[in-house]
């Protein structure tokens, strides 16, 4: 299924194995992991077309379904769980209907999701005509060809993901080697940078800013550091936390203008998670991103600039809750349904490769 601006394959937990060290196994032989264009399986050569979904019925009393995500590097034997991906969170009530995890009801059906990886709760609501899933619409993203039917996301309780605090350092901007940055938690753990601090105007293209390894090493070397003062240790094998670029926006319609990174390339949009994380920052004063995007007074819908357009983020206030929620507009297509082969198990006298 294609989710927002992601794609992979979407199993259900009962189909692969129970053993961690197994299912990783055949999902990096599925993927085709270990060749740059994955070429011996399904996944696209792109960590945007290297993610796979895992489902299940949930036996947390405020959710309907498990959700958990997981990143399949494209040339090391590694499948990370750490994060969460909100652009492959987009197919999961459309996949949880149409597998009858979750009965589909007249018109709409919001279908309840546990994200396992970040214990979390989202709400997803698709058009469920004569309740079945409807796939086609007039609701066009950027990044996306063509138009499909709109899927409402709303992340309940976001902030704080992976550590419990919007600012895991209790910073709302911390330094590190000279160089201002909010370390944010909110959907996915991010380190947020001026742009114009690494050298960068913030409107550069994914392949020119890719293009600048010294940049690059750089950043990375930043994210290192960034990741052990948000308690995470060594994440030199893992994607988070994600570095994020900050500039101010071209279009007086948007409050900030972003390069989000995965970690190592630059997203060629930008992820629900980041969307979800920067547009929490945007409205909690004193952050980097806050400083950038001046008083937003909620609710409000705001308009993120990235690499592809413009993405829109609704903040509104809850009750008892000290940030803001926030929802957002995706769209979600089945591409194809059936059975995907992975290698066999190596045997005893075999080299134990994952691909």
């Amino acid at each position: 299924m294609r989710g927002g601006t992601s794609r992979g394959p979407y199993f259900l937990a009962e189909d692969l194995p129970a053993d961690i060290a197994e299912r990783d196994r055949v999902l990096l032989s599925v993927m085709g992991s270990g060749h740059h264009l994955q070429i011996d399986g399904i996944g696209g050569g792109n960590p945007v077309t290297s993610k796979v979904v895992i489902v299940s019925k949930s036996d947390h009393p405020d959710a309907d379904v498990d959700y958990l995500f997981a990143q399949v590097n494209i040339q090391e034997a590694i499948v990370d769980t750490a994060p969460n991906c909100g652009n492959m969170l987009v197919g999961i009530a459309p996949f949880a209907i149409d597998q009858g995890l979750v009965p589909a009801q007249e018109g709409h059906t919001t279908v309840r999701i546990y994200n396992v990886n970040t214990d979390s709760l989202i709400h997803s609501t698709v058009e469920t005509p004569g309740c079945e899933v409807n796939y086609e619409g007039a609701t066009q993203i950027d990044g996306v060809p063509g138009t499909a039917a709109p899927v409402q996301v709303a992340f309940l309780d976001a902030t704080g993901a992976k550590t419990g605090k919007l600012f895991p350092t209790g910073n709302a901007i911390d330094t590190i080697d000279s160089v201002e940055m909010s370390l944010v938690d909110c959907a996915m753990p991010m380190m947020m940078v001026r742009a114009s601090d690494l050298g960068k105007s913030g409107y550069e293209t994914v392949r020119e800013l890719e293009a600048d390894k010294d940049f690059m090493a750089r950043m990375e070397a930043l994210r290192l550091k960034a990741g052990l003062a948000m308690g995470f240790g060594d994440v030199s094998k893992t994607v988070i936390p994600k570095p994020v670029l900050l500039a101010r926006a071209k279009s007086n319609e948007a409050v900030i203008c972003v390069r989000y990174f995965m970690p190592h390339e630059c997203h060629p949009s930008l992820a629900v998670t980041g969307t979800i994380g920067i547009g929490t920052a945007c409205a909690t004063p004193g952050n980097l991103a806050s400083n950038i995007a001046g008083p937003i007074a909620l609710p409000r819908t705001v308009q993120i600039e990235n690499p592809s357009g413009v993405i829109e983020v609704h903040l509104s206030h809850i009750e008892g809750q000290q940030y803001p929620m926030a929802s957002l507009i995706r769209t979600s297509r089945k591409l194809f349904e059936g059975f995907v082969y992975a290698k066999p198990a190596p045997g005893p006298s075999e080299p134990k490769q994952a691909a």
